[in-house]
């Protein structure tokens, strides 16, 4: 099977990867609203166990000019697993499998209050949100939504829809710029650190490799290095910094 039709079988050894998640039958129970992508609620049952996913099939990426086709869901998963070795911010687990509409990503569905997001909560969550602007930094988002940032009701904040991440070519748009300028937090900076030997390992790697491509992964680690070496958060730019619609 070629490798962008195959879901992931490392999936099955996260433990913090529900195991319906990973294996039990998807079903869809309906298209959710306001996505660019067809983007699903489904329900993912395995015996008793039963959880709700967001399933993002890959034949129903649209495509885009300057990310390769059908890599959207892969590049979601590849978000989740850097969340997951850095320690933050909070992904839900997402992990690559067969579905309904064939292979494409799963996440686990977090419930969130709908009135919240990025401009409603700044205020009040400025680590949170620092921490994010980390990740996006060397994940190099090009979609930060306001939208995308969400409160669960037992106050955690999530950050999900990672689809157009880790391109090669700079393409940070984000809408978390407020800390533009100030030094990064020296333990999110040790943190980094931890997180290059993390993708040194052999388990990490491989898992990234089935997600990324080389140069993908190697202009990973370069940001990483530049952040390091920089020890700021930057300016926004050059080109266009924000995303639209903001929320």
């Amino acid at each position: 099977m070629p490798r962008d039709e195959r879901p992931l079988e490392t999936n099955l050894s996260d433990p913090r990867v529900p195991p319906a998640l990973v294996s039990g039958q998807l079903e869809i129970l309906g298209l959710l609203p306001n996505s660019s992508n067809y983007t699903f609620l489904a329900k993912a049952t395995a015996g008793k166990d039963e959880v709700l996913a967001v399933y993002k099939p890959r034949r129903g990426e649209i495509p885009l000019w300057d990310f390769p086709e059908g890599t959207l869901c892969r590049r979601e998963v590849a978000a989740y697993v850097i969340a997951r070795e850095l320690g933050w911010p909070n992904v839900p687990p997402t992990v690559l499998r067969d579905g309904p509409e064939g292979i494409g990503s799963a996440q686990l569905f977090v419930e969130f209050d709908t009135s919240q997001h990025y401009f409603t909560l700044e205020g009040t969550h400025l680590d949170e949100f620092r921490r994010v602007a980390v990740f996006d930094l060397i994940v190099n988002n090009a979609d930060r939504k306001g939208g995308h940032c969400l409160l669960a009701p037992d106050g955690t904040i999530w950050v999900v829809d990672h689809g157009v991440c880790f391109s090669e070519e700079p393409k940070l748009r984000t809408v978390i710029w407020a800390h533009a300028g100030e030094a990064i937090p020296a333990d999110l900076l040790e943190d980094l650190r931890a997180l290059q030997t993390c993708l040194e390992t052999e388990v990490v790697r491989d898992e990234l490799s089935d997600l990324l491509s080389a140069g993908e992964l190697s202009t990973l680690g370069s940001r990483i290095d530049d952040v390091l070496r920089a020890g700021v958060f930057p300016e926004p730019g050059p080109g266009r910094p924000y995303p639209w619609p903001p929320v």
